[in-house]
């Protein structure tokens, strides 16, 4: 009689299977945001610093270097050029729409739920070998939407403020450019890491496999999930923040890979039996 039912129960796993990898291809259409909605340039934003597309996608990899070729991207070099960042400055503001609602999930690491990426880095006070000596701050503030009308604001994390950006995990120097295992730009660094007075590789291992990014909490505005994001300064500001991209932060683990992994675990035991 088991045996018999065995092919039934086979196709309601894979059914099942098949409904999961649908919805998650629809959740994880993309970490990054999808869409500009409205940007106003500020009075004293970076002249030419004024494309808010360049904040589409993941963050940026690597810098012009001088004299000349590239450098990685790292926590001691930001993001600089035209083509990477747009300046916010006095009075302006930066909108932007994820694809997917991005929720206040319990899983995600140290409750953060998503990132802003700006064009801050760790000031070198042994250039340049990477020695951490304090963080210029050009801070933004920030609001989140459900619905890009309704805003509730973030009173206590700004953007272009920790953490830098950290393009590669294995870049083997604060100016280098031999960077080939990509940073996860999902995955958000630890808060409470102590920074300040380490060298280039002792942040490396507190960032632990993160790319950085200012980390925000979305169960601090009582939203279940947003899906706009709002950069902005106020009108008195005499600095200009710059922005470089945002992402969905990861859960860990991922609740639909550990129900894939059971499915699988299950179809291949019923396959054996």
């Amino acid at each position: 009689m088991v045996s018999k039912r065995l092919p039934s129960f086979k196709k309601l796993l894979l059914g099942l299977l098949i409904v999961i990898l649908a919805a998650r291809s629809v959740v994880s259409a993309g970490p990054y945001a999808a869409e500009i909605i409205s940007y106003t340039e500020g009075t004293n934003a970076q002249i030419g610093y004024n494309d808010p597309g360049t904040v589409l996608g993941a963050p940026s990899f690597s810098v012009p270097a001088w004299p000349s070729g590239d450098q990685d991207v790292t926590i001691f070099a930001s993001a600089w050029t035209t083509e990477q960042i747009v300046s916010i400055g006095a009075g302006g503001s930066l909108v932007v729409k994820f694809d997917h609602q991005v929720l206040d999930d319990p899983l995600n690491p140290f409750g953060i739920d998503f990132l802003i990426f700006g064009n801050s880095m760790f000031w070198d006070s042994d250039w340049p070998n990477g020695l951490a000596d304090g963080i210029p701050s050009e801070p933004a503030m920030i609001s989140v939407s459900q619905d890009g009308f309704n805003w509730f604001d973030i009173s206590d994390i700004f953007a272009d403020d920790l953490f830098p950006t950290q393009a590669y995990t294995d870049t083997s120097t604060a100016q280098g450019a031999d960077g080939s295992i990509l940073s996860d730009f999902t995955k958000p660094v630890d808060p409470a890491i102590v920074w300040d007075g380490k060298v280039y590789a002792e942040i490396l291992a507190l960032y632990d496999g993160s790319g950085g990014g200012t980390g925000i909490d979305i169960s601090k505005t009582g939203l279940g999930w947003i899906q706009y994001v709002k950069v902005f300064q106020d009108l008195t500001d005499t600095w200009s923040a710059e922005i470089d991209a945002f992402a969905d932060v990861s859960a860990v683990p991922e609740p639909t890979t550990i129900v894939l992994l059971s499915i699988g675990g299950l179809l291949l035991g019923i396959r054996r039996a």
